[in-house]
């Protein structure tokens, strides 16, 4: 049996990727220099670290949407990754891209979500703010926080005991550039921010229709005829969209009608989810709870964990890191921890 090593794999793509595609052999390479691995290219090995870190098998127990979600077909943070991946890679794979990068990118680019989602991103990011004297709802605030951004961190600095993954500059890219204005230097990571709208608006919407907070009738009869009527017919209109365009442009595109649709679903669960009925309610739980555990371990620094204590960086910083880390769960145990007083065990012979 053959052995294929990294160096046939890197003449392999060089014979069958398109010519936008993002070749290995021309990375950027990493931010402290490695001996290449004999078995797999650069972009192989960043999705295996990416794949095998504490951050990603904690993405199973954060928030996607639904807090807590006590079914066993909702959403978490985890699922998103993996269906943002397989969208991405089968685009990737149709365009002549290359499908480790886009994999290595998707698997990345929500390690540094908080627990509860986003609304412990806005917790953390006004807890920050308060603690540094800074108005909350202010562009100086927003900058205090992003999930995008302390994924790279999470990579850089926290991962393996403060070493880092040491990750390609095109991956660390990629994962930054997932959202937002920001343009990632790479059509792979252009392809990733893409498919991560297509990801959560759809299953999004397949959630909600299951726990019975929305209809398929609910939902704007336009973008539904544009897109289709399941979340099957629109996550293959959209792939198919992306792909057709994308080849006729030269760059990762969508057309006009179908990234309209999109946005206009978008916009609706904003509008009639996201920030309505009981998902309010419980995101200002979630927000409470975050808040709390803040005010807490700034005031008790040496009970945040000597691994968030490697770098010299500021208190809020170190907390924040912290508690981004942590699952939904473990931020509630936490929570109850310092909050809920036990009850007292009585003897064994101790009269009722």
């Amino acid at each position: 049996m053959q052995v294929v090593t990294r160096e046939m794999l890197e003449i392999r793509e060089h014979e069958l990727l398109a010519p936008e595609a993002t070749l290995a052999d021309s990375s950027l390479g990493r931010e402290h220099r490695e001996r290449p691995d004999v078995l797999r290219t650069c972009f192989q090995q960043d999705r295996d670290r990416i794949l095998h870190s504490r951050s990603f098998r904690r993405l199973a127990n954060k928030t996607q949407v639904f807090l807590a979600p006590e079914g066993d077909h909702y959403r978490t943070r985890l699922t998103h990754t993996l269906e943002v991946a397989q969208i991405a890679c089968s685009i990737a794979r149709s365009l002549g891209l290359n499908v480790d990068l886009t994999e290595a990118i998707a698997l990345g680019h929500d390690l540094g979500h908080t627990p509860f989602g986003h609304a412990g991103e806005r917790a953390l990011r006004r807890a920050r703010a308060l603690y540094r004297g800074v108005e909350p709802n202010s562009e100086e605030a927003d900058d205090l926080f992003r999930h995008n951004e302390q994924s790279v961190r999470v990579v850089r600095l926290l991962e393996r005991e403060g070493r880092g993954l040491n990750l390609t500059i095109e991956v660390l890219d990629g994962m930054v550039c997932h959202t937002g204005s920001a343009r990632a230097i790479t059509p792979e990571g252009r392809l990733v921010a893409r498919a991560d709208r297509i990801a959560y608006v759809t299953h999004d919407i397949d959630d909600a229709e299951r726990s019975g907070l929305l209809t398929e009738e609910d939902l704007p009869s336009e973008a539904c005829e544009v897109l289709g009527r399941t979340s099957t017919e629109r996550i293959e209109t959209m792939v198919h969209d992306v792909v057709r365009m994308s080849s006729q442009e030269g760059d990762i595109a969508m057309s006009e009608p179908v990234w309209r649709a999109l946005t206009e679903l978008r916009d609706y669960l904003y509008a009639n989810l996201y920030c309505k009925g009981d998902a309010e309610v419980q995101e200002a739980k979630a927000e409470r709870v975050v808040q709390s555990l803040f005010v807490h371990f700034i005031a008790h620094l040496d009970e945040v964990p000597a691994e968030y204590r490697l770098h010299d960086d500021a208190p809020d910083v170190q907390v924040a890191d912290y508690l981004a880390s942590m699952t939904d769960r473990y931020a509630i145990l936490a929570f109850e921890e310092l909050n809920v007083p036990r009850a007292w065990g009585l003897r064994p012979d101790a009269p009722f």
